[in-house]
């Protein structure tokens, strides 16, 4: 039996504006992971995939075109030019929690590309297995960035320009993450497409948003690759204000924001498409417990605590 694991993602600064060629910076989330199991089953059975946290099992033949589980089996095995009449049973699982901005649909299509290629002994670096998973990113979400299966993919911080060069970056002194749980499942495809439209009808207005928080972006980066966590923080901020203006927010984010901010947080702001799923702060090992104790106060589902660097 061969094994695959993939971390989830937090973006840190740009969600939304990075679709739009603006930079963003996502970090790995080594907390949560997806795990996919490949192992040879008897003669005449096909490829079976069990998807065991949405409860089914379905045979990969039977399975429709824009099915993301299909797809990214499918390509993979087509890369590394091994045929489809294999007979395999291809078990997924996720510690990820599902629409909550962290990444889920990209860690279980890395995962799967790389138990693939320790069963069949194959190997791709950490660029084409990015773009294999790109892939499925579209049936996910419509228009993606590729910020979720870069940083996945690659497993450091990046600073990430769609259509551009993507970087991974130093960090100068590593810093601590408090990411929170709204509860409320939320449509990345959903949320995109509703910029893109509010986009459309107000083009100068929705640029200069973009283009402001593509310079927090840059400045985020400087930040963290000098180990100026107050910049940061205030920058997280900054950048939470101007997502609130694209109306990316809800109740439950600005509840978890202000319980963040309350406890001692440095910054704080949503991370993902927003309209529900996370939030994170940015914290000291002084502030952490304190922080953590008053999102759980504020209604959050879960809490985790990731360091970066």
């Amino acid at each position: 039996m061969a094994v695959g694991y993939a971390s989830g993602k937090a973006i840190l600064f740009g969600e939304h504006a990075v679709v739009y060629g603006q930079p963003a910076i996502a970090v790995p989330v080594t907390q949560v992971q997806a795990r996919a199991e490949v192992k040879d089953v008897g003669r005449g059975q096909g490829i079976t995939i069990v998807a065991r946290d949405l409860g089914r099992t379905y045979k990969l033949s039977e399975a429709p075109p824009d099915d993301a589980l299909r797809t990214i089996v499918v390509s993979t095995l087509e890369r590394v030019r091994v045929g489809q009449e294999k007979d395999l049973a291809i078990t997924v699982s996720s510690t990820i929690p599902v629409a909550r901005g962290l990444g889920s649909g990209a860690a279980v299509s890395t995962a799967i590309v790389r138990a693939l290629l320790e069963h069949f002994d194959k190997w791709l670096d950490s660029r084409a297995i990015s773009d294999l998973v790109f892939e499925t990113e579209k049936i996910h979400h419509g228009n993606p960035s590729g910020i979720d299966n870069t940083v996945i993919a690659f497993e450091k911080p990046v600073y990430f320009v769609k259509e551009g060069p993507m970087e991974i970056f130093w960090v100068q002194r590593s810093f601590l993450l408090v990411i929170a749980d709204t509860g409320v499942q939320s449509s990345t495809k959903v949320a995109v497409e509703d910029v893109r439209r509010a986009w459309e009808k107000e083009p100068i207005r929705y640029e200069g948003l973009f283009e402001d928080i593509g310079t927090i972006a840059e400045m985020g980066r400087q930040a963290i690759e000098q180990g100026d966590m107050e910049t940061m923080g205030r920058l997280m901020t900054e950048n939470q204000r101007l997502l609130r203006l694209l109306k990316v927010s809800s109740p439950e984010l600005e509840g978890l924001i202000g319980a963040a901010q309350q406890g001692g947080a440095l910054g704080a702001k949503l991370s993902g498409a927003g309209r529900g799923g996370n939030m994170i702060a940015l914290v000291t090992q002084e502030t952490c417990g304190q922080v953590s104790m008053m999102l759980r106060l504020a209604g959050a589902k879960d809490v985790i605590v990731t360091e970066v660097g």
